[in-house]
């Protein structure tokens, strides 16, 4: 081992360790076959819950892909293999879909687990190493993950958790793309998470009702400037006789305009607005939103139903998308 001012250089080991995981990774990624397709296509079709459960670290790593498969739509939680053992196998039911997870496959936790699952006909999907384990014999659907070198003396969990773990995430990815998850669909799962944030939409921060200063095209500039003032949103928002939106003012074009046109408050509205303003749908992003913005270098967009284009139905102001950490 080298060292470093003294001291081992504990890099080596962690450059070992990880090309070890590397070595497993490949070695599952080529073991992949026809039993994952049904395992997704079982999982996608359950109508009631996936129950993951392992013993010792596996137990570990069932949590965590059943907290992924909960994330992405799939209904799931995990059990101690040892609280399986005092009453927690109630929990399972017959139209829920066990995943038990055991590198060896024979670990005496699980027999109990394995014997209630084949008795009350619930499908089993087993995850494990070798072929002649009482769970590779038991399960209705295999999953045979290959052996592989452990790190620390060879004998500490690492590899084999790797693969696991990675089973697991490729499981519930599939199963998102076999439900056609789309990522709005994921925010419902995570509305506070950063992903949410991400995910908002115009329909979310825009300003409605009577708040949005509306003003008919046809009306005097002296009327606009009392609505622009007191709305404070720097922004006019112009119809026409039949609600249509048909331009937009801003307080910047009324300070040019008042430069050059002496008789501003006589104009009509109409004469001074920019037509066809920039609308957006009321489904669209604001990260979107925010990036028409900066390209057009203008601080609020007009919201609109998608089957009612020129007709507003609310003002997204770039001050609502950056309250909301959107950036």
């Amino acid at each position: 081992m080298g060292s470093l001012n003294g001291k081992k250089n504990y890099k080596q080991i962690a450059k070992e360790v990880i090309e070890l995981e590397i070595k497993a990774l490949k070695k599952l990624k080529n073991s992949i076959n026809n039993s994952f397709n049904e395992a997704v296509e079982a999982i996608s079709k359950c109508q009631s819950k996936v129950i993951l459960c392992g013993v010792g670290k596996s137990g570990l790593i069932a949590a965590k892909i059943s907290s992924t498969l909960s994330s992405v739509g799939t209904p799931s939680f995990s059990l101690s293999a040892n609280d399986c053992s005092h009453g927690d196998l109630g929990s399972i039911s017959k139209k829920d879909i066990l995943i038990l997870i055991s590198y060896s496959g024979s670990t005496e936790e699980l027999k109990n687990i394995i014997k209630y699952a084949n008795r009350n006909k619930i499908t089993l999907i087993g995850i494990m190493s070798k072929k002649n384990s009482i769970l590779y014999k038991a399960s209705d659907i295999k999953l045979l993950i290959p052996e592989v070198t452990e790190a620390g003396l060879g004998i500490v969990p690492t590899s084999s958790t790797i693969n696991q773990l990675s089973i697991g995430d490729a499981l519930a990815i599939a199963t998102l793309n076999k439900k056609k998850i789309s990522k709005r669909d994921f925010k419902k799962f995570h509305p506070s998470g950063n992903l949410g944030v991400k995910l908002r939409v115009a329909e979310e921060l825009m300003i409605t009702g009577n708040k949005i200063p509306f003003i008919n095209e046809n009306l005097k500039m002296k009327k606009a400037l009392q609505i622009i003032s007191n709305k404070k949103l720097g922004t006019l928002i112009v119809q026409n006789n039949n609600k249509i939106t048909v331009g937009i003012i801003t307080d910047g074009q009324i300070r040019r305009c008042n430069q050059t046109d002496a008789n501003l408050q006589d104009l009509t509205v109409k004469k001074v607005m920019t037509k066809n303003p920039i609308s957006i749908d009321k489904d669209t992003l604001a990260e979107k939103a925010l990036s028409i913005m900066n390209t057009k270098k203008i601080t609020s967009l007009c919201v609109h139903h998608p089957k009612k284009i020129k007709k507003t139905i609310g003002i997204l102001h770039i001050h609502s998308i950056l309250q909301s950490n959107i950036h």
